[in-house]
């Protein structure tokens, strides 16, 4: 059976594993509450690009590096831990207390967000996932389908995500209620560790 007879089972693949909660997603929904649709942009493009790059760059064989050198991929989950927990704080504290730091306050940006993949979990269980059953005789045909696929699928999943957060700004109007709100989202950030913490 080839990618393109799995295609739809590719599709409802993509779509689940995108819409589902886990760190880009509880991060762009921060990003939207904080700092808005438009502001929060750059990050989503860089979760989409990001993510689609990632496919064909372990498509194509980056993922027997890790196979060859177990110790880089634990080095690379324990980098992915520390960092994980680094944003969860930055989340935590991102409410802005008065209208200056809300000025000074920056999202993420394009290129940490594309960087941000690589050491996220959840975009790794999804990459090595849909490169299994969907492109299993790694031909460049295959990746390259996935890859599509995921770049197709995955933007507008996220959108939904950051609109929410946007939406939300309407109830989080009181620095209170914001500040609860980013740490109920970093606390489930960190959440979404439990996959690589349950494996050491």
């Amino acid at each position: 059976m080839t990618t393109l007879d799995l295609l739809p089972a590719l599709i409802g693949f993509a779509f689940v594993s995108s819409i589902t909660p886990g760190p880009n997603n509880l991060m762009l929904m921060a990003s939207g509450a904080n700092f808005g649709l438009r502001r929060t942009l750059p990050h989503m493009l860089g979760v989409g690009i990001g993510f689609t790059a990632m496919i064909v760059a372990v498509g194509l064989g980056l993922n027997q590096v890790f196979t060859a050198l177990p110790w880089a991929h634990l080095a690379l989950e324990i980098f992915a831990v520390a960092y994980l927990l680094w944003l969860a704080w930055k989340i935590a504290t991102a409410a802005p207390k008065t209208p200056e730091a809300q000025a000074a306050a920056r999202p993420i940006t394009f290129w940490q967000a594309a960087a941000f993949q690589w050491v996220n979990p959840k975009a790794w269980m999804m990459v090595i996932s849909a490169l299994t059953f969907y492109a299993a005789d790694q031909s460049l045909a295959a990746v390259l389908l996935v890859a599509a696929v995921f770049g197709a699928i995955n933007l507008p999943c996220i959108s939904v995500w950051t609109v929410l957060g946007q939406e939300m700004r309407r109830v989080l109007t009181s620095p209170a209620r914001l500040r609860a709100f980013n740490w109920t989202m970093a606390a489930l950030l960190i959440l979404s560790l439990w996959p690589i913490l349950k494996a050491f």
